[in-house]
């Protein structure tokens, strides 16, 4: 590769990622990406190889997702048609994961060259930034452009397309470092400062609430403010409700959380939101999930302010009432100056949360005691049971997910920690919760990784369960095996005029086995009291496990209140 003090392009392209801090690179070797990989590998950079691109895409997501720090997917031309699907979930949940393609050659680029795709074309819709570099002399520039553009403002994906020819030719090893920015390391990121007059207003509005909520988004957590919207939120006795489908900025059992800001998965914030007469919503969007702003989500006589650290976010929020431009956390410390509380609104929150908690547990134990098949409610509870405060929980899948996140609520309440919990993102992408649980055991190897996921998540991506062989990484995954694709099948029961499901079923596949067979440690669960000792078995084992428990479909309150008698055909 070396000449004297030139270096071919790909390795220009690694020392720039290595100049910025990146510290993982995950991809599917490929002929088109050798140079890259070669100079990953002189960087003495991990580079971690997965069976397939889209895990890779994946696993750089969750690593990004825990780390807040960018990470690395490197594929080939053809494989960046996989990584796609990674594209949008990176995308949906602002996380700011570099895509990287070695491409077709540059020189005689649509003429039909090897392997030739418009990646910079189908990436544009699904990241922050696409771009192909056309001169080898800024590979380094455009490293430090898309580094930019991923990890300030509103945080997102970036993609890179680095052609061939460009990718094997030979440069100066100080080629395009010769101007400003000489130094091109990792710096702070620029975040945006309250305008002091606007400030005061949303102050003002405060001030004169007597029945405040905070629904902190994804903003919260990419600006690393969440430790201060738990203090602000116990001072203030402000209740604070989180986002759908992220990453939980408060843990479950803290005093001020009190759960999702979703109707259907936690009934009580229905409650709150319609009753409150003013809603701080903080890093989040004005989305579907949102009912984008409007009635009869956010009632007309109440007051909704937008607080957000971009104007990509500010432009998703023009139907509040009143938007701010700053950083969460710079808004929230300026919450320091306000000497009021709001304890009785607090605690009726809390007494509602008691009681939506109560309501559940009386029903699973009925649940549990008249059926035989398990409960997939009760195996979320029964696994986290078994986890220690440090421990990490992850699920995936329809049913499975809406499931877990109630019992993970539930469980939460009476006190239950967990290290950290990780699902899919905005887009339900099914498939990710085998890479998101390496991820998190590669980031916490001394702690215990459990997955639930349903099967049908499991068929989607996992393959990805390889990785963890290859790695080292011991995870448990327990199965929630329904034999279909159950949270489809119910919305078709209501959907269909014969009251039916179709192309929704699956065999009686044997998940424990194929892990068996790869080196791991299976087990087959088909009654609750085996669940427990079957979990213990697996952790202790020090491999790679699956539990396969039969479970029973039922339908998860979302899906029955959404689907409403064939009425509507998805969740939305």
């Amino acid at each position: 590769m070396k000449n004297n003090t030139t270096f071919r392009g790909g390795a220009i392209l690694a020392r720039a990622f290595k100049e910025k801090g990146v510290d993982h690179v995950f991809t599917l070797a490929g002929g088109f990406c050798n140079p890259a990989l070669e100079g990953f590998m002189d960087c003495q950079m991990p580079v971690i190889n997965t069976p397939h691109e889209q895990i890779a895409g994946h696993l750089a997501d969750g690593h990004t997702r825990i780390t807040r720090k960018p990470t690395v997917c490197l594929v080939g031309p053809e494989g960046f048609a996989n990584a796609v699907p990674a594209m949008l979930e990176a995308g949906g949940e602002r996380s700011p994961v570099i895509f990287v393609t070695g491409s077709s050659t540059l020189k005689r680029q649509g003429a039909g060259g090897f392997k030739e795709i418009d990646d910079v074309a189908i990436a544009a819709p699904l990241v922050k930034y696409s771009v192909q570099i056309t001169d080898g002399d800024r590979i380094s520039e455009f490293v430090d452009r898309a580094w930019i553009a991923a990890t300030t403002g509103y945080p997102g994906p970036v993609h890179i397309s680095l052609p061939v020819d460009i990718m094997f030719s030979s440069f100066d090893e100080t080629v395009g470092l010769k101007e400003r920015p000489f130094n091109r390391k990792e710096a702070d990121q620029p975040r945006a400062w309250p305008n002091p007059e606007s400030l005061a207003k949303v102050h003002a509005l405060l001030k004169s609430a007597e029945r405040p909520i905070i629904i902190g988004g994804h903003g919260i957590w990419w600006s690393k403010s969440e430790n201060i919207l738990k203090d602000t939120a116990l001072r203030l006795r402000i209740p604070v409700f989180n986002v759908p489908y992220h990453q939980k900025l408060l843990g479950e059992e803290c005093e001020a959380y009190m759960g999702l800001a979703d109707f259907h998965q936690y009934h009580p914030s229905k409650q709150a939101i319609q009753e409150a007469d003013l809603v701080l919503m903080i890093g989040g969007r004005l989305d579907n999930q949102m009912n984008f702003g409007n009635p009869p989500f956010f009632p007309e006589e109440q007051k909704l302010v937008c607080i957000n650290g971009s104007h990509e976010e500010l432009e998703y929020n023009r139907a509040s009432d009143y938007s701010l431009l700053s950083d969460p956390g710079a808004f929230l410390q300026s919450l320091s100056s306000i000497d009021l509380n709001w304890s009785n609104w607090f605690s009726l929150q809390q007494a509602r949360r008691e009681a939506w908690v109560t309501h559940w547990e009386e029903h699973i134990s009925k649940e549990t005691l008249s059926n035989a098949k398990i409960h997939p409610l009760q195996l979320s509870l029964d696994v986290q049971s078994i986890l220690d405060d440090e421990d990490w929980l992850i699920f995936d899948g329809g049913n499975t997910h809406f499931w877990s996140e109630i019992a993970v609520n539930m469980a939460g309440w009476r006190g239950k920690k967990l290290g950290g919990i990780m699902h899919p993102g905005n887009y339900s992408l099914l498939g990710v919760g085998v890479s998101f649980a390496i991820s998190a055991k590669a980031l916490n190897p001394s702690k215990n990784v459990v997955l639930i996921s349903g099967d049908g998540a499991f068929l989607s991506g996992g393959l990805s369960v390889e990785a963890a062989f290859q790695e080292n990484l011991p995870i448990t995954v327990v199965i929630d095996n329904n034999g279909g694709l159950d949270c489809i099948s119910q919305q078709q029961e209501r959907l269909f005029a014969n009251g039916k499901h179709f192309a929704t079923d699956f065999r009686d596949i044997p998940f424990h086995t194929m892990f068996e067979g790869l080196g791991g440690y299976g087990e087959l669960v088909t009654s609750r009291e085996e669940i427990l000792p079957a979990l213990k078995r697996a952790m202790e084992s020090g491999k790679t496990a699956c539990i396969n428990v039969k479970c029973r479909g039922v339908i998860s309150p979302i899906v029955a209140a959404t689907s409403d008698k064939r009425d509507k055909a998805s969740i939305e």
